[in-house]
């Protein structure tokens, strides 16, 4: 069973050990690739000013890249233990329930329409699309009565985002845009520049901090409806700021690499196994999984099949599925 009281200091040491783990994988990511680096290689290129055909690959492609995968799977991670707990659905994912698609349709609408859109704009346009696929899900998963069953939630998800991949396709062929399209849709981060972090990443760490701010309230607004409402707490408030920032969370990840299927279910699931059901322990260690995990799917898509790349998504994909029906056949307890 899942332990809900867990102890501070008893986290503290899970943290600890969930960081650790994190930097081994950031070295891991660093070394390994179609360029193969000594460890000694990128302590140089990121500790001075040296020059060098590796040292240049290591400080322009992998770092902004690594870096990119770190904050991309906290996000993701992050934006599906807010939805799991929000919902207390346990398939809850931003890829299954419309986000990562209205994202993605907004992306390819934003490139038809606005060629000369730079990445902030792409980014506030993805934004945008992950909110409407959010609130269509949602939207149908209400029309009956009962309130919001997993089961309804996921079917309304999986209608919505087969139409919202549909609209951006058939842009995508209209207006002879789907190779750009597709270096979002193939789910990586190649190519992945400073410039665009510096956009990307403050909207990133500002979205997990206001998440473990609202930690206390997720964890109460997880266990029931009536609870939250009979300790006073404003749920329709708290819901709308949490839902603002798995918006923000999931459009700034699908902006920069794409559909992401996935990551935002296990994640959560494999934490509260961990660190128990309380959210402010849930959130931060999500984060680092999260992040620890990208890192591992995009190593071993550049190295899998060197010096091709296996698209991340299909990585992350063929990890998913089976971690999906396990959770759906369990009834969605998972480890607990």
């Amino acid at each position: 069973m899942v332990k809900d009281n867990q102890h501070p200091f008893a986290f503290l040491y899970k943290l600890i050990v969930g960081i650790l783990f994190l930097l081994a994988m950031f070295v891991v990511a660093m070394i390994f690739g179609a360029a193969d680096t000594t460890i000694q290689e990128v302590w140089l290129a990121l500790t001075s000013h040296a020059t060098g055909d590796k040292l240049s690959v290591i400080r322009e492609i992998r770092l902004p890249r690594e870096i990119a995968a770190i904050f991309v799977g906290a996000a993701l991670a992050v934006s599906g233990a807010i939805m799991q707990g929000m919902t207390r659905n346990p398939l809850a994912d931003p890829g299954l329930l419309g986000l990562t698609a209205g994202a993605n349709a907004a992306l390819a609408i934003t490139i038809a329409f606005i060629p000369s859109a730079d990445y902030f704009a792409i980014m506030i346009g993805c934004f945008i699309g992950a909110a409407v696929g959010c609130m269509l899900v949602f939207s149908i998963g209400a029309i009956k009565k009962g309130g919001f069953s997993p089961l309804r939630l996921v079917l309304a998800g999986a209608a919505v985002s087969a139409f919202l991949y549909a609209v951006a396709e058939g842009i995508g062929i209209y207006y002879k845009i789907s190779k750009d399209v597709s270096m979002w849709t193939a789910g990586g981060i190649i190519g992945t520049s400073w410039g665009q972090l510096q956009i990307i990443v403050p909207f990133i760490t500002v979205g997990l901090l206001i998440a473990q701010l609202l930690a206390r309230q997720l964890t109460i607004l997880s266990l029931s409806e009536e609870v939250a409402v009979g300790l006073g707490q404003k749920t329709i408030l708290i819901k709308t700021f949490l839902l603002i920032i798995t918006v923000m969370l999931a459009g700034a990840s699908v902006s920069l690499v794409g559909n992401m299927t996935f990551i935002g279910l296990m994640i959560p699931h494999i934490v509260r196994a961990v660190v128990g059901t309380d959210y402010r322990f849930v959130i931060p260690m999500s984060a680092v999984t999260g992040a620890a995990f990208m890192l591992f799917a995009d190593t071993l898509g550049r190295t899998i099949n060197s010096p091709y790349e296996t698209p991340v998504a299909a990585i992350v994909a063929m990890l998913g599925l089976p971690f999906f029906l396990f959770i759906v056949h369990k009834g969605g307890r998972a480890f607990s």
